[in-house]
């Protein structure tokens, strides 16, 4: 291959997902120079790292990183947190390289902001999710706490109350009675527990059932969809205590079938595509549905406009295919000529978190075993999230959730087991992480 089909790239974000997302880039024959902004002690040893801010998204942002690709020849943009895209990074991007003389070649990943409204904009994503007739769970917006509480103290069934804008994933309360409604409500509205996320929340009803991650890439007129996976939010074993960013995942779930996948295609992921296209919105990048699997059907309960994390992690590491290739067609609109398959292995991705997380937490503790980890056996691998270099080249802790510690195995029993041995490897002062990721199938195969 001439250095002319190779392809400068460049990750916006910081944790496991822009890790795992580098890992497997860089394992294509297309990429060329990799770098991260900001990155973390991970993504160092994939690429650079660069000192080049991603937030707040402004002209200044955007000037940075659009005279950042001109200089450096970046060929493909991979944006990967919520917030940039939320806040128009996509669109700002785009219009600087149609502005700025030689940005001809460059491609950006992720959807702009109209489209990623579907995750920033909970009370709009119902909206459209009615007009659509996606089965979704039924629920009411409210910008007045006591109205909200009037109306929870009227209902006799469980709520889940959520924050509409974005809150890193911890704005939703899953409550078993009012008593809990009450509470969440005065915690988002008044106490403002997540900012102006929960200014307006959502009471939804609680669906019951197992819930799914659906992953799907989107081109603007053709579908992708990966294989699904099942996310554990929870912070302790046993789904217990308050929702995380994520505390593991596994893939693929034997939870959905293709007849399954192929109505939550035809019902949820189509529609909701079809539903922005007739609102003037094109959707290009990943489209994820959060799903909850009912007696009558899967529901969404929420939709994403992004990778999910740590979703993607096994995701990667069971991907066949060229993930250059893969993200430049759904930029260009030809996901129709991808070749993309899967390991038929199971994966499971165990986070390691600082201890108090997802409350106050510590940083600066050292991180030792990694590597000792990921040699004592060849089908585990290592995502960092929330992880530092100091001055002497020493791995810190840096975040919340630490590392994401991936393996794969003939089942999800196997892969369970190397992940943890794994963990039990790595060692940093409050480590702390989940070992039963994948119980609520665990009795199940996922081959």
């Amino acid at each position: 291959m001439s250095d002319r089909d190779r392809v400068n790239i460049l990750v916006l974000g910081a944790g496991g997902r822009e890790h795992a997302l580098g890992w497997k880039l860089k394992q294509s024959p297309r990429c060329g120079q990799l770098f991260f902004a900001p990155g973390n002690g991970g993504t160092a040893e994939v690429g650079r790292n660069l000192a080049l801010a991603i937030e707040p998204v402004n002209t200044k942002t955007a000037d940075a990183i659009s005279f950042f690709c001109r200089d450096h020849e970046i060929g493909l943009v991979v944006i990967g947190p919520e917030d940039p895209l939320a806040h128009g990074l996509a669109d700002r991007l785009s219009d600087q390289h149609k502005s700025i003389r030689g940005l001809d070649g460059l491609k950006v990943f992720g959807p702009i902001a109209s489209a990623a409204r579907l995750e920033s904009d909970k009370a709009f994503s119902k909206r459209l999710m009615r007009t659509a007739s996606i089965p979704t769970a039924d629920a009411k917006v409210f910008t007045d706490h006591m109205v909200a509480a009037e109306y929870v103290n009227s209902r006799e069934t469980p709520v889940v109350v959520k924050a509409t804008g974005l809150a890193k994933g911890k704005g939703v309360i899953v409550c078993d009675d009012n008593v809990q409604a009450m509470a969440a409500i005065k915690s988002c509205m008044v106490d403002r527990a997540f900012g102006v996320a929960g200014d307006i929340v959502l009471v939804e009803e609680r669906l019951v059932g197992q819930e799914v991650s659906v992953l799907a890439l989107v081109d603007g007129r053709n579908i992708f969809v990966l294989d699904p996976a099942q996310d554990h939010k929870q912070i302790g074993a046993g789904d217990t205590g308050p929702n995380t960013g994520g505390m593991g995942a596994y893939c693929p779930t034997p939870l959905i079938d293709e007849s399954l996948m192929n109505q939550i295609e035809g019902e949820i992921l189509v529609p909701a595509v079809d539903a922005l296209r007739r609102e003037g919105v094109i959707y290009q990048g990943v489209l994820y549905a959060g799903l909850m699997l009912t007696a009558g059907g899967p529901k969404v309960i929420e939709f994403n406009c992004r990778f999910g994390d740590p979703e993607v992690q096994p995701l990667m590491m069971r991907m066949h295919g060229d993930l250059v290739e893969i993200m430049l067609a759904t930029c260009e609109g030809r996901l129709d000529e991808v070749d993309l398959s899967w390991d038929a292995r199971c994966c499971c991705c165990v986070v390691m978190a600082s201890a108090g997380y997802p409350a106050a937490y510590e940083t600066g503790k050292v991180i030792v075993g990694i590597e000792q980890a990921e040699s004592a056996n060849s089908t585990v691998k290592v995502f960092h999230a929330g992880t530092r270099r100091d001055r002497d080249g020493s791995l810190q802790t840096s975040g919340g959730r630490v590392l994401n510690v991936c393996a794969l195995g003939q089942d999800l029993p196997q892969a369970q087991d190397r992940a943890n041995a794994a963990c039990d490897q790595i060692k940093f002062e409050g480590a702390y992480f989940r070992r039963d990721i994948g119980r609520r199938v665990l009795h199940n195969s996922c081959k």
